[in-house]
């Protein structure tokens, strides 16, 4: 597919548009409009235009062998206006694609990762009610889509509202997991190929752990959530699982921060001894991720447990005394249809997780499951749809809330994932870090620590090693870059 680029600086979003109707499309984006392109070619053509105190925006859409377009006049006062002339081209640019291929997606022109905080600034902006409107009339979301986010805006306050301009909360990465799904993008090493490094990689992590608290520390911060994640942090040993934790709770305040998650993930990795390690240092939350309750889709993508396994774990986790349980589900999984995810649901609340987390399928170019050359739509997309909504209305009607919510490019449908929990089980971990409230300081490969300044919206990133193996062998570098942390703040704090 090509982009044509005339006139304006608004490339990015139009990119991002397009490939809301056309995931799998290679898009070439050209600046200098050409007299002419093959007739069999899928173009896009964006321009702008100013003249006489008026702006002409103009889109045109060839696909499929149609041709349909659109140009129209706006004055030039929107030029001024925040992003106004970018979402105008973009609202026409959707209609053209909507009527080509018959669809509306329920997000509208929303393409970011975070259409929350959109919505809690424009309430800043405008007022709560003008707010709602605008994201439904300006921005062409739907109105179950908009009554999802203000239940997700109000709930995510709760937790919102906790931080202080000294809070920070803590990520540590554990990049490892006994298969690689066939979905999964992440940096994730396979157990059986990387176990050699684990011992090493868990020494090294606790000695960047232990400088990360000085930092912390010297700075005065104060400690609200611990998450530790991955990958399965669950693949590590009993032994390694105690390391890693005596040395957290050692050099950071743990018992005294609102949360302390792990993500035990794999059913397969959940065993008494481990359970019994995270139980004694005070995990006060933990994630059993089934994704699927259907043992032929599992299987398909590369998951090697079972639904047994997924019952078995959890109840042995409800009787070592957990009693914060997340649970995390995919929708649009190759092979799973309306009435399978139903059943999935349907098994999942019969064991009455504190929370559920509902993923949308992402199609990541790095994926075994990436199928770049399928043009238009995803067919399951409608599927992917109606499993969302039969979602929200089974946790609804369950007790649950959503209480976060965010997005990500190539999404079946381009739709959402969406956390649930119930009252007062909340992860404000989930939170902060799609809020991007407060800084996250990040330990171990993959790890990205976000410096937040307390008093504006400046966050600045400092990344560690990307791959296990550089995270070993080129340690002492990434422990320098934690310097870094306090001169931010330094110049924050000016």
């Amino acid at each position: 597919m090509v982009l044509l680029v005339d006139g304006h600086p608004y490339h990015y979003e139009m990119e991002n548009l397009c490939r809301v109707f056309l995931p799998y499309e290679e898009i070439k984006t050209v600046f200098e409009v050409p007299e002419a392109l093959p007739e069999t070619q899928t173009t896009v053509y964006t321009g702008l235009r100013q003249q006489g105190g008026q702006v002409q925006i103009s889109v045109r859409l060839h696909l499929g062998g149609r041709m349909l377009e659109d140009s129209r006049s706006f004055p030039e006062s929107i030029l001024r206006m925040d992003k106004e002339a970018e979402r105008l081209m973009a609202v026409m640019l959707f209609e053209l694609f909507a009527e080509r291929c018959g669809y509306r997606p329920q997000w509208g022109i929303l393409t970011g990762v975070r259409p929350i905080k959109l919505l809690r600034r424009l309430c800043g902006q405008m007022g709560r009610e003008q707010a709602i409107g605008h994201f439904t009339s300006g921005f062409l979301v739907t109105p179950e889509k908009t009554r999802l986010s203000v239940v997700t805006m109000d709930n995510e306050q709760k937790i919102l509202s906790k931080s202080r301009p000294e809070s920070y909360s803590l990520y540590i990465s554990i990049p490892f997991c006994p298969t690689r799904c066939a979905y999964c993008s992440f940096v994730s090493q396979s157990v059986d190929k990387a176990i050699r490094l684990m011992p090493e990689y868990v020494s090294l992590l606790c000695k960047e752990l232990k400088h990360t608290a000085k930092v912390a520390g010297e700075l005065g911060l104060r400690l609200e959530s611990v998450y530790i994640g991955g990958g399965t942090p669950t693949t590590l040993s009993p032994e390694q699982l105690r390391t890693l934790l005596d040395t957290l709770c050692t050099h950071f305040p743990v018992s005294s921060c609102r949360e302390f998650t792990v993500e035990a993930g794999r059913p397969d990795t959940v065993t008494p001894e481990r359970l019994q390690v995270l139980k004694k240092f005070g995990v006060t939350r933990i994630s059993i991720n089934p994704q699927t309750m259907n043992d032929e889709i599992l299987e398909r993508i590369g998951r090697r447990h079972t639904t047994a396994q997924t019952v078995s774990a959890f109840e042995l986790s409800r009787k070592i005394g957990f009693d914060n349980i997340n649970m995390d589900l995919i929708v649009g999984l190759p092979g799973d249809m309306v009435e399978g995810y139903r059943s999935t649901l349907e098994q999942v609340l019969r064991l009455d997780p504190e929370s559920v987390t509902v993923h949308t399928l992402a199609l990541k170019r790095s994926s075994r499951l990436n199928q770049s050359e399928r043009d238009g739509f995803d067919p399951d997309a409608a599927a992917a749809a109606q499993m969302l909504d039969d979602t929200a209305k089974s946790l609804f009607s369950s007790g649950y809330e959503p209480y976060y919510l965010y997005r990500q490019s190539r999404m079946v449908g381009n739709l959402e994932n969406t956390g649930w929990a119930k009252p007062g089980c909340y992860s404000d971990y989930n939170v902060y870090i799609m809020d991007e409230t407060h800084t996250i300081l990040a330990c171990g490969a993959g790890a990205v620590s976000k410096v937040k300044d307390p008093y504006s919206d400046t966050l600045r990133r400092i990344f560690n090693f990307k791959f296990p193996y550089e995270y070993v062998s080129r340690h002492e570098e990434m422990i320098a870059r934690k310097e870094q942390v306090k001169e931010l703040y330094e110049l924050f704090r000016k």
